[in-house]
């Protein structure tokens, strides 16, 4: 399965770890958070990396070149970052089949191979990981409603007034259906086109859309806080399996 990486961000929140690089680059315990995804969706079993670049886009090719681990690397640019929806346009002529999206700026200690697993054995049209954040924390994310029997009905991205805490993480599984629905997106009052409407066009249209509730964490590195606390969280994790090692 493919695995596409958007990474062409400009990262201004995370100033001034950004002022030189693109945000993927920004080392998190002592490596980029993209080499933290591909390390993970080498895992997974991607057999190609496809990666959405646009600012620095240098920076990430020079440093990765044409393949990682023995998995070839394909790059797309973003020249606008006009939302996920529109990244993942760009990559549609690289894509015939199901493949991952990881957002290149998240850090997982998660079950990602539940989502990847759901993909394969039911052919939804999507498969995505969701976690409960406090409410006060929702309206920075895509936002997922729910109906009476859990079932996801509705997706909204970062909605003033939440109609739940519950998230999509940054890590999902699609067919190509995603792509005419992305076709059909408006840009949003942040004038973007957003990866949540194309989602929820394909709800509407009744296609199968799973979602995986989260079994462990992750962090979206938005400010330099957050590459803080996930660095503190995988040094954490190291000693801990290190001592485990020596019991």
């Amino acid at each position: 399965m493919k695995a596409v990486v958007l990474a062409a961000g400009k990262g201004t929140r995370l100033r001034p770890l950004t002022d030189d690089k693109p945000k993927g680059m920004v080392e998190v315990d002592g490596k980029p958070i993209l080499t933290h995804c591909f390390d993970q969706l080498v895992d997974l079993g991607a057999d190609e990396f496809v990666v959405v670049v646009g600012y620095l886009k240098e920076k990430i090719i020079d440093h990765y070149g044409d393949e990682y681990n023995g998995v070839p690397i394909t790059y797309t640019h973003q020249r606008e970052q006009n939302g996920l929806a529109h990244a993942l346009l760009g990559v549609e002529s690289h894509i015939d089949d199901d493949f991952m999206l990881m957002l290149g700026d998240n850090i997982f200690n998660a079950n990602l191979e539940d989502v990847v697993r759901r993909q394969r054995e039911d052919r939804a049209d999507a498969a995505f990981l969701v976690e409960e954040v406090p409410w006060e924390e929702a309206s920075r994310y895509g936002v997922c409603d729910t109906n009476a029997y859990g079932e996801i009905t509705d997706v909204v991205e970062k909605p003033d007034d939440p109609p739940s805490n519950l998230v999509m993480t940054g890590f999902y599984t699609f067919t190509p259906a995603i792509f005419p629905a992305c076709e059909l997106v408006q840009p949003s009052s942040r004038g973007e086109y957003e990866i949540s409407e194309a989602i929820d066009l394909l709800i509407q249209s009744g296609r199968t859309i799973d979602a995986i509730g989260m079994d462990g964490w992750r962090l979206d590195i938005g400010y330099p806080e957050d590459r803080d606390e996930a660095e503190r969280r995988l040094q954490n994790e190291t000693e801990a399996a290190v001592e485990a090692a020596s019991d």
